[in-house]
């Protein structure tokens, strides 16, 4: 019998990907000589570089963010002659590009009717209950053919010459200072977040301490960060790889439950976030993975309270928030 060749399907955004990363690491343990591919947008292929786990990448769009006609697709998945496909995300028109790439066993998200007519095998969330992890319910798409996984640790891996590019930009941005943190404010409007000022007020806080470097992660700036003087922002017009490696230097990233966060956890990053208690938006559902990390909620009442029921909303200001004291406190507490 030849080694099966697998197709993990994610075209999402920098988080979702990210907290894939366990699969084809399950993939590899369970069939080393398989071959292993992600089907994903460009802008997330930085985040499998030096992945000894997927032997290759294969982009739904061209590097301007254009989707790839279907048939220009079809072919190209085709020629690697896929045994198996894991659709991570519910889309009816990859559920029908894999079926016409003649991948004979293919798992999907759901039961949808597309699914049905191409004997799509399906795994289902049932509404989240119990609620579970995200990256939980990923693997389960391989538990669907006996693959068990070893945890839900994400990774994103570095070469050696990265390693000593990291420490270098470490030492650039520390300077005579012990703890370098990263502040990123921003959050593509996926998650409730602080507004910018908070973030400033917050930054401004962290510098009188004598031992701590602050820098910004966004690579587009708020004009009340931009505006703090000596701050440095090393993202900005950087690509993803790039900005990895400056993930990679810090000791601590402060940030909202997006992006940001999953990259940092994924290269062992100590990271402090702000959560909402919302189903779509729990920690339950979100929590970085595979780090040392630091979950703050606002309380029960605040919740009960101010909760507009849209999460992208919410500032956590007011009363029983999330305020920016707790930040500090936990560091002081904790770690300083």
């Amino acid at each position: 019998m030849s080694e099966p060749r697998f197709l993990i399907v994610r075209p999402d955004r920098i988080g979702d990907v990210v907290l894939s990363t366990p699969i084809p690491r399950a993939l590899k343990k369970k069939y080393p000589k398989s071959f292993v591919a992600m089907l994903i947008r460009s802008y997330t292929q930085d985040l499998f570089l030096n992945n000894p786990y997927v032997d290759e990448t294969i982009l739904i769009d061209d590097t301007k963010g254009n989707r790839k006609s279907f048939f220009e697709s079809l072919k190209e998945i085709r020629k690697h002659k896929f045994t198996h496909s894991f659709t991570l995300l519910p889309e009816e028109k990859n559920n029908y590009l894999l079926f016409l790439a003649g991948i004979k066993y293919r798992v999907g998200v759901g039961h949808k009717f597309y699914q049905f007519i191409t004997n799509t095998k399906s795994v289902y969330r049932r509404k989240y209950k119990p609620l579970r992890h995200e990256a939980d319910y990923c693997l389960d798409s391989i538990r669907k053919i006996g693959v068990e996984d070893d945890g839900l640790g994400t990774e994103i891996f570095l070469s050696e010459n990265e390693k000593k590019i990291v420490e270098q930009k470490r030492s650039e941005l520390l300077g005579s200072k012990k703890y370098l943190i990263g502040i990123h404010s921003t959050s593509g409007n996926s998650a409730p977040n602080w507004k910018p000022n908070t973030y400033a007020d917050l930054i401004n806080e962290l510098t009188q301490n004598q031992n701590i470097s602050v820098v910004c992660t966004d690579n587009k700036v708020p004009s009340e960060i931009k505006s703090i003087p000596n701050i440095i922002s090393p993202n900005v017009d950087r690509s993803l790889r790039d900005s990895i490696l400056n993930f990679a230097s810090l000791d601590f990233l402060i940030s909202a439950s997006t992006g940001p966060m999953h990259i940092a956890a994924a290269l062992k990053v100590k990271t402090i976030s702000l959560f909402c208690p919302l189903t779509a938006t729990s920690p339950k559902l979100w929590a970085p993975q595979g780090n040392e990390k630091e979950i703050l909620l606002p309380s029960e009442n605040y919740c009960g309270n101010q909760c507009s029921g849209d999460p992208k909303n919410c500032s956590f200001e007011g009363r029983g928030g999330i305020e920016l004291e707790r930040v500090i406190n936990l560091l002081e507490e904790k770690y300083f």
